[in-house]
């Protein structure tokens, strides 16, 4: 899939996980399992989460973790894909 296409379909993705005050710790399992069955999968950092960190450092932590790649970040939001 080239760059548009994953960019036309990361546009319309759903936030299907939630990263809060639990950590990036907290949803290694639940994104790797969603990588397994999707080809991109948007993920939302909340406040709590970033605690003094932007979301372009937090998105590459949780990506090394399931051995994904950050497609992109806007705000608070990060798209990943393996």
């Amino acid at each position: 899939m080239d760059r548009q296409e994953r960019k036309r379909k990361a546009h319309d993705l759903d936030v299907t996980v939630w990263v809060g005050k639990s950590g990036i710790d907290a949803v290694v399992d639940e994104l790797n399992d969603q990588l397994a069955d999707r080809e991109l999968v948007k993920v939302k950092f909340l406040r709590a989460a970033r605690a003094g960190s932007s979301t372009e450092e937090k998105a590459a932590d949780l990506a090394d973790r399931v051995n994904a790649t950050v497609f992109d970040t806007r705000g608070h939001t990060a798209v990943m894909y393996r």
